[in-house]
Order: structure tokens, then C-alpha cells, then sequence
């Protein structure tokens, strides 16, 4: 990948978890009617509990794209993230979505992972 696109889809990646990080923050009741109902029997704490604290993982990642800073390592829990979302959510609507931003984590990952990630 070069320079530039590189930069280009770390900064939107950024933008992108902000983004919904700040929007579960406003809403994190709303963010959670995309869980399938069979999942919500499964969690621990309350659909706001786990909201708030999806929405800070979603401002950690985006954060770390931002600042440059441990790329490969915000692409890589982005990336688990996204599978669990998937997971929970199943196919509707924003699955297009999920899989697009998956897609950028991945690319962002295996370009930026550390050279000692990179013998494995």
C-alpha cells in the first residue's frame, strides 16, 4: 500500500470508530437494538453497560489510527471487534458496512503489523 493511501485510510478509519464510538455514547440503548436478541440472554452487564463500553473500544481504536500510533495494533482488535459485530448483529442492514470497515482493518493490519509479525 502506499504512503498516501495508507494515511488516507488510517485517518477515515479514525474518523469512522470516533464517530460511532461518540454516537453510542449519545444513544448507547438505540446502538444496542442491532443485538440479536439471542445474544442479549448471554451478556453479563445491562445493553447500556455494554454499549458504553463498545463505544470505548470504538474511541481507543480510533484514537490509536489517528495518532499513529500502534496502527497495527488498533487494526488488529478493529478487526476482532468487527467479527464479533458481526456475530451479535447477524445480517441486516449495516452488515455491507461491517464487512467494508473489516476490509480496512485487515489491509491496515497486514501493512503496518510489526517486522517481528511479519516472520510468523
Amino acid at each position: 500500500m502506499s504512503k498516501t493511501s495508507f494515511h488516507i485510510l488510517r485517518v477515515g478509519l479514525a474518523v469512522t470508530f470516533l464517530w460511532i464510538g461518540i454516537l453510542i455514547i449519545k444513544a448507547p440503548e438505540a446502538w444496542g437494538g442491532f443485538i440479536n436478541p439471542w445474544v442479549l440472554k448471554l451478556l453479563p452487564l445491562s445493553i447500556k453497560e455494554m454499549m458504553l463500553g463498545t463505544a470505548a473500544l470504538d474511541i481507543v481504536i480510533g484514537t490509536l489510527f489517528l495518532f499513529d500510533k500502534y496502527v497495527w495494533l488498533g487494526a488488529l482488535v478493529a478487526a476482532l471487534h468487527l467479527l464479533t459485530v458481526l456475530g451479535v448483529s447477524g445480517i441486516n442492514d449495516v452488515t455491507v458496512r461491517d464487512i467494508a470497515i473489516l476490509s480496512g482493518t485487515l489491509a491496515l493490519f497486514f501493512d503496518s503489523r510489526p517486522e517481528w509479525l511479519r516472520k510468523q
